[in-house]
């Protein structure tokens, strides 16, 4: 169901064997929009770290967890805790507020001359727990998630019969943020079209997802059918967002997805990266058609942002 795609042999391969993966690749994003990633590169103990740190935060009591709590409504980084968020509301559905909880972190640096609107929403400083080795392990993930969504985009430009650096000015300082998510342990039969994400598309040009292995929760729809996504040891879940799916014209799909909620499920951890282009980056289809107007990266990520607040 779900395909597997090998960066590092598509980086390496050349000619015929690169065109046939090109070629995959863009059918993938055709067919589904989500695909499990092979070959990334990134370095094992770069991953056991962050894992280490999400789980030590998450195992603190609520009153510790609060102390990085965002200090106003809609202020984008920090810890947000059970009740505070319901995704399925970016897609005009009312729910009870997810199953969750997370901790959010943005951009590791600021460009110069960045816009007002810009530094006071996806530029404000992330809020630090104090967790020895906390920043340090996070921020050496985001950088090697920055590296990695910048070398699947050129992956993507390939399977758009781009040139390889096609997206590259797009994406010279790019907006993304990193979650990291726990899902806790559920004992009753949840409420009403409650989830542990509602039903939700993200928002940007993609997600880098490392769930925990082996778990499972996370589906995607295809048809009128929800079906699972596989979590792989060793193994990234990569999906397309709103932004590529606009920029290409529809020729690639943003899937709806969620994280089912069931009685009596175990705690649940996942990290997920979304990558977004630069604040001032003009997104208009890739066709030349009038499929979707252009938009602004920055502004489109924010309205998306607001939506899903509870």
């Amino acid at each position: 169901m779900f395909a597997r795609f090998d960066l590092a042999a598509f980086e390496a391969a050349h000619q015929d064997a690169r065109h046939d993966m090109a070629r995959a690749l863009d059918q993938i994003c055709r067919e589904t929009g989500f695909l499990v990633l092979e070959g990334h590169g990134v370095d094992d103990r770069v991953i056991a770290d962050v894992w280490q740190a999400a789980a030590g935060f998450f195992a603190q009591e609520a009153a510790a967890k609060q102390v990085v709590a965002p200090p106003y409504q809609g202020y984008p980084y920090g810890y947000l805790g059970p009740d505070a968020e319901a995704l399925a509301r970016s897609k005009g559905e009312d729910t009870p507020p997810d199953l969750k909880e997370s901790f959010n972190g943005g951009p590791l640096r600021t460009p110069k001359g960045a816009s007002a609107d810009a530094l006071g929403f996806c530029y404000q400083p992330t809020i630090w727990p104090d967790i020895n080795g906390f920043r340090a392990a996070w921020e050496a993930y985001y950088a090697a998630m920055e590296d990695l969504a910048a070398r699947v985009m050129r992956a993507f430009a390939a399977a758009l019969d781009l040139p390889d650096g096609y997206f590259d000015p797009y994406i010279s300082n790019p907006i993304s943020a990193l979650r990291a998510l726990h899902y806790p342990a559920t004992v009753d039969a949840p409420r009403d079209k409650q989830q542990r994400a509602g039903a939700h598309t993200d928002y940007g040009s993609l997600t880098i997802l490392l769930p925990q292995p082996g778990s499972q929760g996370l589906q995607v729809q295809q048809g009128d059918t929800w079906v699972d996504v596989p979590a792989p040891e060793g193994a990234f879940v990569i999906n397309i967002g709103d932004l590529m799916a606009r920029w290409t014209a529809d020729r690639w799909v943003s899937t709806l997805h969620r994280v089912v909620a069931k009685p009596d499920q175990p705690a649940r951890q996942s990290l997920a990266f979304f990558h977004q282009p630069d604040w001032d980056a003009q997104i208009i289809p890739l066709d030349g058609s009038g499929t979707y107007p252009a938009v602004r990266s920055g502004p489109y990520l924010m309205s998306k942002f607001r939506a899903t607040g509870v």
